[in-house]
């Protein structure tokens, strides 16, 4: 029987896609400079200086991850940009300096309307939930977000791949979950939008999987499950139950 549940975080928890992420992150220099600046009494350079550094550390630290496939962490970008502007920046603040950078991004993404819903009927089936998502954003600002969002509550589990070195579709971040959920990977399905990050990576580790899209793509593998709503989810998963774990006579 299916014991588990994991779902990736952007775009298929809580939606992302209709956002200019590089205005958002400009936004998100200018809400970092204010902090150090006026909250924190710093003295800054100026802000055009201060927003090319971060600027090219994000986008140097993010063109490294893709040609060594490891994941990085941007509030050591972060950290490491304000030492080479000589800004000295408590160590204690460092987790809200990254909160405010993310913040104009996590005001304009929402949670999917059905993801609570979802949540309540997988948690009343006493399913193991847990998130496993590919992102460089801090865990502290994603786990303030899914606060904010009241879906916190539900995740015990959050595999981050900032923390844990590599992204999906890599076997390793999918058995990181499993093993911390205490379930095989025959016992669990994933759910994600991505089907060479979520769908390809949860198969190839054995894991059922759910590809969460309104659009069927020439290149998919026909046998896949689809769902273009999340509040399906607990339908299909009772559907594998009955397909794969019938009871023998």
């Amino acid at each position: 029987m299916i014991k588990a549940v994991l779902c990736d975080l952007g775009d298929t928890l809580i939606n992302f896609h209709r956002i200019d992420v590089i205005t958002s992150f400009v936004q998100g220099a200018r809400e970092t400079y204010v902090f150090l600046g006026d909250n924190l009494g710093l003295k800054l350079p100026p802000f055009k200086k201060y927003r090319r550094q971060q600027q090219w550390a994000i986008r140097w630290a993010y063109l490294k991850s893709k040609i060594t496939g490891r994941e990085f962490n941007s509030l050591n970008v972060l950290r490491k940009s304000t030492e080479k502007l000589h800004i000295p920046v408590p160590e204690d603040q460092f987790e809200e300096l990254a909160w405010r950078w993310y913040k104009p991004l996590a005001l304009q993404a929402k949670a999917d309307s059905h993801t609570i819903p979802m949540l309540e009927e997988l948690q009343r089936r006493n399913l193991k939930l847990a998130i496993v998502s590919n992102t460089f954003v801090p865990p502290s600002a994603l786990d303030r977000h899914l606060a904010q969002e009241d879906l916190l509550k539900y995740f015990p589990l959050r595999v981050y791949s900032c923390d844990v070195g590599v992204r999906k579709p890599k076997p390793h971040i999918f058995r990181v979950a499993l093993q911390k959920l205490g379930v095989e990977p025959e016992e669990a399905v994933f759910v994600g939008d991505s089907y060479r990050a979520d769908i390809l990576g949860a198969r190839r580790s054995r894991m059922f999987a759910i590809l969460k899209t309104t659009k069927v793509k020439p290149h998919m593998d026909p046998s896949i499950i689809l769902t273009d709503s999340l509040r399906q989810v607990p339908g299909i998963i009772d559907q594998i139950n009955e397909t794969f774990f019938q009871k023998e006579p």
